[in-house]
């Protein structure tokens, strides 16, 4: 089932979103169109990504004559994105585009002189990416979502949904450094809504595996899932619900169109889109320290009716009622 999911969303990306693929650097240059390359620990381009390229089409930019993106994404692998951020770097591009915090981190450190742009990256200031909102300094600005903050929210939504919900699953990667920031989020927040969170801070994708396959329904009611995609540890998770039958809540709506319960989170297309306007003031000669960094506030809450039935929950009506989208 993991492998299948990997593949199936290698070959949407491949099919639907083929332009966007590293490929097409060869052809900027050529043509000579602005080089932006985008760095991802996804499986392909992001909705960011797809948000910044329809964001520039919106703004008279042309794709292919004015633009091109070209895409590096690690499959869920952290440590690859340093050495990706590096071969974007060599190539030449003209601008940095990330997703996700771990990207942006090693967007960082791979230059201080191309221009990056990140996006999703919740707590900028203290991720250490930026000095301020309204001067982010150095060679970076960007489009946060302080997904954070929305951590408590998303677990009192989940407690909300599913009555008698006490004992949820976090599992994360020690290693990744706004993974742990949302284990003491989530850490805190359990402790004032009563609910009973069970830790596992893995190192490797074997240990990833292995704590997915011990975990049984009458040990745990539900599964929050970390933001970072390291060891696939969000597809493991759409795994659990149908093979465990254990409810999940997810930070995108990706995996609940895959067969997870629920998500609460930005909307990380949106956020790609309003990238595209502060690469268009790059583009226009301002430097990323002086654009202030900016705020997506569209919040998306998606629930899985298809999912709650086959896990035989009956979803609180009062939660129901707040979903933006809903599964049926």
């Amino acid at each position: 089932m993991r492998e299948i999911m990997r593949w199936c969303l290698i070959l949407f990306m491949l099919v639907v979103l083929r332009p966007l693929l590293i490929c097409d650097v060869g052809a900027a240059e050529r043509i000579k169109p602005i080089r932006i390359g985008a760095l991802t620990d996804s499986w392909g381009p992001t909705p960011g990504v797809v948000g910044l390229r329809d964001g520039l089409k919106e703004l008279g930019y042309r794709e292919n004559q004015d633009f091109v993106i070209g895409v590096r994404f690690t499959q869920g692998n952290i440590a690859a994105l340093p050495q990706a951020a590096r071969e974007l770097v060599k190539l030449g591009i003209d601008i940095l585009f990330t997703s996700n915090v771990a990207p942006a981190k090693a967007a960082q450190k791979a230059t201080n002189s191309i221009p990056i742009v990140f996006s999703g990256a919740g707590d900028p200031i203290g991720l250490g990416l930026i000095q301020s909102f309204a001067r982010p300094g150095a060679n970076i600005t960007g489009v946060t979502d302080l997904d954070l903050e929305l951590d408590s929210k998303r677990l009192e939504i989940f407690k909300e949904m599913i009555p008698g919900l006490k004992r949820v699953l976090f599992a994360y990667d020690n290693a990744e450094v706004f993974s742990v920031a949302q284990a003491k989020i989530y850490r805190d927040s359990a402790r004032h809504l009563k609910i009973m969170l069970t830790e596992k801070a893995v190192l490797t994708e074997k240990e990833a595996q292995v704590t997915f396959d011990d975990i049984r329904r009458n040990e745990v009611h539900g599964i929050v899932v970390p933001r970072s995609l390291s060891f696939n540890i969000p597809g493991l998770a759409v795994e659990a619900t149908s093979q465990k039958r254990i409810p999940t809540m997810f930070y995108g709506p990706w995996y609940v169109d895959q067969g997870g319960l629920a998500s609460y989170g930005p909307d990380f297309y949106q956020s790609g889109r309003r990238a595209a306007r502060l690469v268009d003031k790059i583009l226009k000669g301002t430097n990323p320290r002086e654009i202030p960094v900016e705020v997506n506030n569209n919040i998306e809450f998606v629930v899985n009716l298809k999912a709650a039935t086959a896990l035989g929950i009956k979803i609180a009506p009062e939660a129901l009622y707040r979903a933006t989208r809903v599964i049926r």
